[in-house]
């Protein structure tokens, strides 16, 4: 009888065409990984990779292998966890990808309440800047904004995803406030390149009118991290666009002020997203019911939309 690691393995494998991603996923070492699929052949009697340097190509014997387990090996899995978790209880290791600014503000506060109420559950937190692959990488949920609704992921929206310009009051002491983003071009300005292009972030700026304008900031400085930016903003360094969760605490302590109060730039939605299964498992289920809940009752939507009034204190 074939032991699940050992399947698990074969299909994780076959789906990143590596060994290595799918011992990421799994929590493994390449080498168990491996070992794994070769025990796999060696009870099946067939060869159901093909191993180079570079990746893992499916035999033919394979490809007909995967085919076969199809769908079967998420509903088995689901099974099990049902039957073995803690009284009942949701339970297992629950990957999230976040970035490090507003996980460490918004997300790991709320951390605390989700694993008092669900103690079998055990959250392994992934701060990166960059779309997680959450089949490849073997993520369970990502909260983010502006990310592209790529096949096999779908999402629920937390809150709005806007950026607004600020700036440290050293840097605004003795000149003109902008009153257009025109006016932007006289103030130095913080940059953010991207961990996934490579490219410079050029953002319009819009008003409640639907009017659009580029937002003309000088390139004086350059960073890769919206963190970066943001302590580069507090240092009098320039103006920045950032969005703003991450600005909230310092506009409210006054280290940091907004610009063109009635212009922002929209990203979209910040979300939770996690990979579209039949059988979604219980710890994927109860993160996002908790996190959606937990937006809600602190209103998060409405802090977090830059046309509100609370989000326009006076320079």
């Amino acid at each position: 009888m074939e032991t699940l690691a050992n399947i698990e393995s074969f299909v994780r494998s076959a789906e990143s065409g590596s060994f290595s991603a799918a011992a990421r996923r799994l929590g493994l070492t390449p080498a168990a990984v491996s070992r794994n699929v070769a025990m796999l052949e060696r009870n099946l009697g067939q060869r159901l990779f093909l191993r180079s340097t570079r990746k893992l190509t499916l035999t033919e014997a394979g490809e007909r292998f995967r085919l076969a387990i199809g769908g079967h090996l998420d509903g088995l899995q689901a099974a099990i966890a049902a039957q073995t978790t803690q009284q009942g209880e949701p339970a297992g290791v629950l990957k999230i990808s976040m970035s490090l600014a507003f996980g460490t503000d918004y997300l790991l506060p709320l951390l605390p309440a989700f694993v008092a109420r669900y103690p079998a559950i055990r959250p392994e937190c992934l701060c990166d800047n960059r779309a997680a692959d959450l089949i490849a990488e073997g993520i369970d949920v990502a909260i983010g904004g502006g990310f592209a609704l790529t096949p096999g992921r779908v999402a629920r929206s937390l809150a709005p995803a806007h950026c607004i310009a600020v700036a440290a009051p050293a840097l605004l002491a003795g000149r003109a406030l902008p009153a257009t983003p025109d006016d932007l071009a006289d103030f130095d300005g913080i940059l953010l390149r991207s961990a996934n292009t490579g490219r410079l972030h050029r953002w319009a700026l819009r008003n409640a009118a639907g009017e659009a304008q580029a937002a003309m900031l000088n390139e004086s400085l350059v960073v890769n991290d919206p963190l970066a930016m943001r302590q580069a903003a507090l240092q009098g360094l320039g103006v920045a666009l950032i969005t703003l969760p991450d600005a909230l605490p310092w506009l409210a302590s006054g280290a940091l002020v907004r610009l063109l109060p009635d212009w922002y730039v929209d990203i979209g939605t910040i979300s939770v997203y996690y990979a579209h299964r039949t059988l979604l498992p219980p710890k994927t289920r109860v993160f996002v019911d908790y996190l959606v809940e937990a937006f809600r009752q602190r209103g998060y939507a409405t802090r977090f939309d830059a046309r509100q009034p609370q989000a326009m204190p006076p320079p």
